[in-house]
């Protein structure tokens, strides 16, 4: 596990850190089910529905748009909203800013194996999604609300790679791509790169993808062999990549 360990200790230094990682895991699933049957559901009626209606080939575009929908819109959140910073101020917004979306990332930098960090609860966007269900239906079930169908099953599947990228060691490459990508993010000269948790396309588009070196670093050959590699190797080249930064 010494890919882990350079990241974090367990609360208690007399718990193993493989138990506490798996201890942890269990409490982040707990939160993932609920999320994971909730907005899967909704999304599996759509698809029905969509499917039934005289347009199926135009539903299942639409559906699949909610990929890059969602990915943006991951992006985008995880750039300048948990990674924002809001100052206390006078008023109600400001107050709400600063009290609740200051905290609402770094506990999860400070403690990135807790499993009350890792990714969030049902009721957290259920108040927008609620508003944002009706309202796709303004326009036919095989247009807008198939998008929004797309955007949230894409959303649960953002949230189990993120917890996969945490608690577990895939060999698949993809899975050793993000667990590299995203653990520079989490390293002290990384947190200004690297925003996408499911990709790095968005990160190029807007200039904050990894330097050369440390992608070349990350990367490199290995990720031609990515395949065969212990997955131990991870956090090796992490740490590699962390010290060739100036």
């Amino acid at each position: 596990m010494t890919e882990t360990k350079s990241l974090s200790q367990p609360a208690c230094p007399d718990i193993p850190f493989g138990v506490y990682k798996r201890q942890q895991a269990r409490v982040s699933r707990r939160r993932l089910y609920p999320v994971t049957i909730f907005y899967s559901t909704y999304a599996l009626i759509l698809l029905m529905m969509g499917f039934r209606s005289p347009h199926p080939v135009v539903a299942a575009t639409f559906f699949a748009l909610g990929l890059p929908v969602w990915t943006l819109t991951e992006y985008g959140f995880h750039r300048f909203v948990l990674h924002g910073r809001f100052p206390p101020g006078e008023g109600i917004i400001r107050r709400f800013m600063h009290e609740r979306l200051d905290p609402l990332h770094w506990e999860h930098h400070k403690r990135p194996f807790d499993g009350q960090h890792i990714n969030g609860e049902l009721r957290d966007l259920l108040p927008l999604f609620f508003v944002a269900a009706p309202m796709s239906f303004i326009r036919p079930i095989y247009t807008l609300p198939m998008l929004l169908a797309g955007v949230v099953q894409f959303y649960v599947i953002e949230e189990w790679v993120h917890h996969s990228v945490h608690y577990y060691n895939f060999r698949d490459p993809y899975f050793r791509y993000m667990k590299r990508h995203h653990f520079y993010h989490h390293s002290t000269k990384g947190m200004d790169k690297g925003y996408g948790l499911t990709n790095g396309f968005w990160d190029i588009i807007f200039k904050t993808s990894l330097p050369d070196s440390v992608r070349k670093a990350l990367y490199g050959k290995s990720v031609r062999s990515m395949q065969g590699a212990p997955s131990e190797s991870v956090g090796s080249h992490s740490r590699a990549a962390v010290r060739s930064q100036p």
